[in-house]
């Protein structure tokens, strides 16, 4: 492994795609694993030809269905007409979508709720590790048509090239039994993906996202910037404003699988959101929310000076750094072709602060991502120290007493 793709693993802390799916502390809830009254009765034989868009509604199975990712896609899927049925082990918002079915297990070896039951299409939103999917698809290749994975666009190998897409080569890990997800997640997510294909040949839809954002967002990634250029005065924003990022509204890409699910749609697809530039992303959300920020755009070596990381410290933001030149201009043409369509950016800001302003004040207090407010005005004075206005220059040192 490159040193370059370490360095992006660790400052992703392989997450580009991990938080989208899976439950933050605050989120987490306890209920019993197992669902009351009679099993249901066993479903007929799986229907051989393919559902097209427009065609007859399909029975989805969502592996997951719970966190952020998840509730979109039940969402999406019943808007048009579908008939969604979630496995999952209760533990995560148990309480939501009480009219929708619910079969208990674990993925890690308690699949019996799936045995003698049928679906059109299963969508797999929480598998980390290639022995848990393999499992999983081997046990539904008889019984459904379609495997949709959610992977992630941290399955790249090489982030140093301009316009990756779908075909770039994969990350590997030196040991592929590890189950260490973290520090392995790209290699790990391309293995699971290569374990539903094997399972499912030629039925498998691939989905590689990239950043996931929008209301509902555990991580606060995205979050911090909407939310910081709401509170407005001076913000510091980093490098240079033409510096690329790349997200997807969670809404969106949970529309994008069921038009792929629709469509009949296999394959891999890149789905993220078409390169903008940092300084549009900013001053896109000024507009959005009537804001009276300022941007104070602070250079890539000063960061780097004060210990300021990119994507860690400061989010969304990933500079060319050797290594890093393409790191936020995948290609999506593949997905764009078949249906993704993408909300406006105002749309997305404005709702995301209004998710945001519902949680309890003290989850607010705490974010769990970006620089605080503290440690902002504290580099925005030291850049400021440095960098004065023309005229003022820099301010005189202190004599020391005789």
């Amino acid at each position: 492994m490159s040193l370059a793709r370490r360095r992006f693993l660790r400052l992703a802390g392989g997450a580009l795609g991990f938080a989208a799916c899976r439950p933050g502390p605050a989120e987490q809830t306890t209920a019993p694993t197992a669902s009351g009254g009679s099993p249901p009765p066993a479903d007929p034989p799986l229907r051989p030809e393919p559902i097209l868009l427009g065609g007859q509604a399909q029975k989805i199975l969502i592996l997951g269905g719970t966190a952020f990712l998840g509730p979109q896609l039940v969402e999406a899927a019943q808007r048009r007409g579908h008939t969604v049925t979630l496995f999952n082990r209760g533990k995560t918002r148990p309480e939501l979508f009480p009219n929708v079915e619910k079969l208990r297990g674990d993925r890690d070896g308690d699949l019996k709720a799936l045995e003698g039951r049928t679906w059109d299409t299963v969508i797999d939103t929480s598998g980390y590790v290639p022995r848990i999917v393999k499992a999983s698809a081997e046990l539904l290749a008889p019984k459904v048509r379609q495997y949709v994975f959610v992977s992630t666009i941290s399955v790249y190998a090489d982030t140093s090239k301009i316009g990756i897409d779908e075909d770039a080569p994969l990350a590997t890990t030196p040991d592929p039994t590890t189950e260490d997800i973290m520090p392995n997640y790209g290699a790990l997510k391309a293995l699971c993906e290569q374990a539903a294909e094997a399972a499912m040949p030629k039925r498998t839809t691939v989905v590689r996202p990239g950043l996931i954002v929008g209301p509902g967002d555990g991580s606060d990634r995205f979050t911090y910037w909407p939310v910081r250029v709401a509170a407005g005065g001076e913000v510091l924003a980093p490098g240079d404003p033409s510096t690329p990022v790349q997200f997807i509204d969670v809404r969106d890409l949970a529309e994008f699988i069921i038009t792929a699910i629709e469509g009949g749609h296999v394959g891999i697809y890149n789905a993220t959101g078409a390169p903008l530039p940092m300084g549009d992303l900013l001053n896109g959300s000024k507009a959005a929310l009537a804001s009276n920020a300022e941007f104070t755009w602070v250079d890539r070596q000063f960061l780097a000076d004060n210990k300021v990381e990119p994507w860690s410290d400061l989010p969304v933001w990933i500079p060319p750094d050797p290594g890093f030149e393409g790191a936020a201009t995948f290609r999506i043409d593949r997905a764009t072709a078949i249906g993704l369509k993408f909300r406006p950016l105002a749309e997305t800001v404005t709702e995301t602060v209004a998710w945001w302003n519902t949680l309890p004040e003290a989850r607010r207090a705490k974010p769990r991502a970006g620089i605080t407010r503290a440690r902002e005005t504290e580099l925005l004075a030291a850049w400021h120290a440095a960098h004065p206005a023309p005229g003022k220059g820099k301010p005189a040192k202190k004599k020391k007493a005789a």
